[in-house]
């Protein structure tokens, strides 16, 4: 094993395997990977069998034999979907890890309204009988989506003189005379927004948005959303293994210290071994004294032996619970109505995760008061019969400074997000502090060569 590498990377969270696999594949670097975990995934780990879930959330095992054979759960730890055609997708395709994993599609789509869910319309069949607008407020919906639809960044006519660097999303919605509550299920329903802080802002991001959950529903026609067979662990070692391909080296199960000189970090103690390294990517967890809390956020994952009600027994879903119909958690106004979406997802048997017969639920939201599961409420009501449940609050970190001084470029917590965009980004923006470049730079890649190693 070398003594001195390129790039040292701790931690097998999804975001640190993507810049393993990137560093390995794109720049030619010669990368060490380490992780004191038994395990790949980090905080993105899918947890398997059943018994190591209770392990990880400290309790006690009973009746185990109830819930079927333990290898066949693989539980999550965060609840997310991939956008068909957002960003991750493409770089599973652009990579060549996609050929590593069985991706499925998420069954339906809800959104919470007035005590009900509603299935967001895949179908003009659909928004014709959905009850979530009335009838001439689904024109002129139709004409804000036609509209987002021609849309192109680039392509000045299909402004139709409306400059949307500059123009509110409020001021969009009036123009289309759509409604609060149109507006409400487009900012959280298909913009994916966790807060209504979007309103003020330029309309271009949204609109970005809304067109990206379109082109994700064309390729699905159900969801705009996928899942990988076997749980979203699937995707951080799916990255791994490309990494290994071109030459990463991985070491599991071993304690690891960063040690700096002159506030620039130089090498990694691991184990009893110590390792030369130009710099080093690492999730929060490797470097507590150069990170902040953000946030926190509580999860339930929730073991059912049914499908949820209301959705027609989809094998899988997910329904958002905007923050407008979240109930008052007290009566104080500035104090007590939720800012912030509750998600609740479901998968099962279906994408390989539960046995026959079992689903895993999971409701999630930024944490806003001190009762944290109690502002899960909403979404806990909606699963019905509960066999088991798991509930922990996260807090979120995000690194105190960019990286390119110290050469400790630093992840930020997974945030609270249904999808992964936010993920993408974050990998991203590291590759850029840490390379120089702007996108990620695969000419160095051909497709024929890429092939030949895959």
């Amino acid at each position: 094993m070398d003594e001195k590498y390129d790039v040292i990377v701790l931690g097998t969270g999804l975001k640190e395997c993507i810049l393993s696999a990137v560093m390995c594949q794109a720049e030619g670097k010669k990368v060490l990977h380490l992780d004191r975990n038994n395990y790949y995934g980090g905080a993105s780990a899918s947890l398997t069998p059943l018994k190591n879930v209770y392990e990880h959330f400290g309790k006690e095992c009973k009746n185990l034999e109830e819930f079927g054979r333990g290898r066949d759960w693989n539980v999550d730890l965060i609840p997310k979907f991939l956008m068909a055609n957002g960003r991750l997708m493409k770089l599973l395709n652009r990579t060549g890890v996609e050929r590593y994993l069985d991706l499925k599609s998420v069954d339906s789509n809800y959104v919470y309204k007035a005590g009900r869910i509603h299935k967001i319309p895949a179908t003009e069949d659909e928004a014709l009988a959905s009850g979530l607008m009335g009838l001439f407020e689904k024109r002129r919906f139709k004409q804000f989506l036609s509209y987002v639809d021609q849309y192109e960044v680039d392509r000045e006519k299909t402004h139709k003189n409306y400059d949307c660097t500059k123009k509110t999303m409020k001021e969009c919605y009036d123009l289309f005379g759509l409604d609060d509550n149109t507006a409400g299920y487009t900012g959280h329903g298909l913009a994916l927004y966790l807060d209504d802080n979007y309103i003020g802002n330029p309309c271009l991001e949204t609109i970005l948005r809304v067109k990206l959950y379109g082109q994700s529903l064309a390729i699905n026609r159900n969801s705009p959303y996928t899942y990988p067979l076997y749980g979203l662990g699937e995707l951080a070692q799916g990255f791994a293994r490309l990494s290994a391909i071109y030459g990463g080296t991985y070491m599991l199960n071993t304690p690891c210290e960063i040690i700096r000189e002159n506030g620039k970090a130089v090498k990694v103690k691991a184990g009893d071994k110590t390792f030369h390294c130009d710099m080093v990517i690492c999730d929060p967890s490797y470097a507590p004294d150069f990170v902040r809390k953000s946030e926190k956020v509580v999860v339930a994952i929730c073991i059912l032996d049914h499908p949820i009600a209301d959705t027609k027994d989809v094998a899988s879903v997910q329904i958002i619970i905007p923050p407008k119909q979240a109930r008052p958690y007290k009566k104080d106004y500035d104090e007590g109505e939720k800012r912030k979406d509750i998600y609740v997802t479901c998968v099962g048997s279906a994408h390989m995760v539960t046995p026959k017969g079992f689903y895993l639920a999971t409701v999630t939201t930024v944490v806003e008061f001190e009762d944290a599961e109690k502002e899960l409420e909403l979404g806990i009501k909606l699963l019905g019969n509960i066999k088991e449940k798991f509930v922990k609050v996260y807090d979120l970190y995000e690194p105190t400074d960019d990286g390119t001084s110290s050469q400790v470029f630093i992840s930020k917590s997974y945030d609270a997000t249904s999808n992964f965009e936010t993920t993408y980004e974050d990998a991203l923006e590291i590759y850029r502090r840490a390379t120089g470049k702007g996108e990620f730079d695969f000419s160095k890649v051909s497709n024929s060569s890429a092939e030949e190693v895959l």
